[in-house]
């Protein structure tokens, strides 16, 4: 059994799946919702997810799947019930790369698609939908998902990414200490960091003495991909 706020957020997730093809931001559940903070948004989809109604699809920024509607709960009024569900979700292969043998040729750009802006600095507003493609040639990717991101700010000058790069990312929710990776900080805010293990902590370390090394709780921190390279524009 749903609360009504439990099923009001639940529909609004579906319909707007069904409608653009990525679920809603945080703030846009909270104004729906009528609720104060994004913190009651959390507290949501925690109960949803445990119930078995959504589920968090790995690797991806503000990423959510619908598994199944409620059949005994009734609508509320004015919403017709909805019969022969099936899970939204879009599958594609932008950005994937397979083998060269299983392609059958080699050398062909890939297309892959730019997820919007990154902070290598103050953490941003979580990645969300893509913007647009670029094309990249193979042999900088190797096999897997990518996308890649432009970069805003100045953290990582240390390690040779300066602000307007764009980074090339392989789509990954593991990584080593020292891998610079894109970390999703409280499934709200991403960043572009080194990553350093301590103890059962995480630490985003910048490569620019000017910023300070932000540390959290493994619950916190969710990876979405790791560098594997770099554009730059003269």
């Amino acid at each position: 059994m749903l609360t009504r706020k439990q099923y009001e957020l639940l529909m609004f997730i579906h319909e707007r799946l069904k409608e653009a093809g990525i679920p809603p931001s945080f703030d846009e559940m909270k104004d729906a919702l009528d609720l104060r903070s994004k913190s009651g948004i959390h507290r949501l989809i925690k109960a949803l997810e445990e119930r078995g109604f959504i589920r968090r699809l790995p690797n991806r920024a503000r990423a959510l799947e619908v598994v199944r509607l409620p059949e005994a709960m009734a609508p509320p009024v004015g919403r017709p019930a909805r019969k022969g569900f099936s899970p939204s979700v879009i599958e594609g292969s932008l950005g994937r790369v397979r083998s060269a043998e299983a392609e059958g040729e080699t050398g062909i750009p890939v297309s892959i698609p730019v997820m919007g802006r990154i902070a290598a600095g103050v953490p941003i507003s979580a990645i969300q939908s893509q913007s647009h493609t670029i094309t990249v040639p193979p042999e900088m990717l190797g096999a897997g998902e990518h996308f890649a991101l432009e970069v805003r700010g100045d953290s990582m000058i240390e390690a040779g990414i300066l602000d307007g790069d764009t980074v090339l990312l392989r789509r990954t929710d593991a990584a080593d200490t020292g891998d610079i990776v894109v970390a999703l900080i409280d499934d709200e805010e991403a960043t572009l960091k080194r990553l350093r293990r301590r103890g059962a902590s995480i630490a985003l370390e910048a490569a620019n003495p000017a910023y300070e090394t932000r540390i959290f709780g493994p619950d916190r921190v969710r990876i979405q991909g790791r560098l594997i390279g770099l554009m730059r524009r003269y």
